[in-house]
């Protein structure tokens, strides 16, 4: 039987009102900052850090989520400029919020002189996982849903909140593609804290968030090709541009990092005297070194044999 969707509002006293979107992005926050906490500790660094990072990241993200959602839809904003603010009633753009929130950090880490990608690691994890869990306030406000289907999971869209052309009735249930990015966000985030545990202080700075760029663009590439609502250019979903452009430039730092160092061929070494030996050893048929000071005595003796002429001793040296 598919899911049933829930009220959008988790809490009502008079007219106060709490909805599960907040309480979502609220409960995705606390664990985000848990887990940044963990991996702090596995990486040596002090995780009382964590708080300080989530101030600014927290609100500049918020900020660039939602700026990133209006400029997407601002042939409606543009007639109703005074729900831009409105970010309880759901609409923020992931890649803006990462903009956001990575500046947050930066600022951060200047001000209190921290190694600014060893801290764009500790936070990838949980910046996933955070994202898992705020996904479920897409749910609650019947958003981030594909095109119809017959699957056992399908969610039913109230008509209210459904996409023009497909108000019909005979649309029922729709792919729940809040719940495809949940999985894939989790999925990737057990993966990133398994690398952490196994490979933490060998890893370089910034290859876990390397990382983090090459997984979430690569699901949200596939599944904003289902969305029914996306932002285009030249026909392509924005967020697919974005996604492609993060995810190649991850990939490409990732295999530039990791190319094979050149060695250096050995230097040469003092032979006796001050002159220089060459290395010969590793030939089969090479003649055994001799030294500059030896081939330059050679040479000044046979020069005086030459020139005592036939019959002559040369002078002894």
């Amino acid at each position: 039987m598919p899911i049933p969707t829930p009220s959008e509002i988790a809490i009502s006293i008079g007219p106060f009102q709490i909805r599960w979107y907040s309480l979502m992005i609220l409960l995705g926050i606390l664990v985000g900052q848990w887990v940044a906490s963990r991996a702090a500790r596995v990486k040596g660094e002090n995780p009382d850090h964590v708080v300080g990072f989530l101030v600014p990241a927290i609100i500049l993200g918020l900020i660039g989520a939602r700026l990133y959602h209006v400029v997407s839809a601002w042939s409606f904003y543009v007639q109703y400029p005074e729900l831009i603010p409105a970010i309880w009633r759901g609409g923020i753009g992931i890649y803006g919020g990462i903009a956001g929130a990575i500046l947050g950090i930066l600022i951060y880490a200047r001000w209190q002189k921290l190694n600014l990608l060893r801290w764009l690691d500790i936070g990838a994890p949980g910046l996933l996982i955070g994202q898992a869990i705020g996904r479920w306030g897409n749910f609650f406000n019947q958003e981030l849903y594909g095109p119809p289907t017959d699957l056992p999971w399908g969610i039913p869209i109230d008509k209210a909140h459904r996409l023009p052309g497909y108000e019909s009735d005979s649309y029922k249930y729709f792919h729940p593609l809040f719940f495809y990015e949940f999985l894939w966000n989790l999925a990737g985030f057990l993966v990133l804290m398994w690398v952490l545990r196994r490979f933490g202080r060998r890893m370089a700075d910034g290859d876990l968030a390397l990382t983090y760029l090459v997984w979430y663009p690569l699901g949200r590439f596939w599944l904003e090709g289902l969305r029914l609502d996306s932002w285009t250019i030249f026909g392509i979903a924005t967020a697919q541009w974005v996604s492609g452009i993060l995810m190649l430039a991850a990939v490409i730092v990732l295999l530039y990092r990791k190319r094979p160092k050149l060695v250096a061929p050995p230097a040469a070494e003092a032979g006796p005297g001050g002159g220089t030996v060459a290395m010969t050893s590793a030939l089969p048929d090479a003649e055994p070194p001799v030294s500059v000071a030896a081939s330059q005595q050679d040479a000044s003796a046979q020069g005086t044999a030459e020139a005592s002429g036939p019959g002559q001793e040369a002078p002894r040296t």
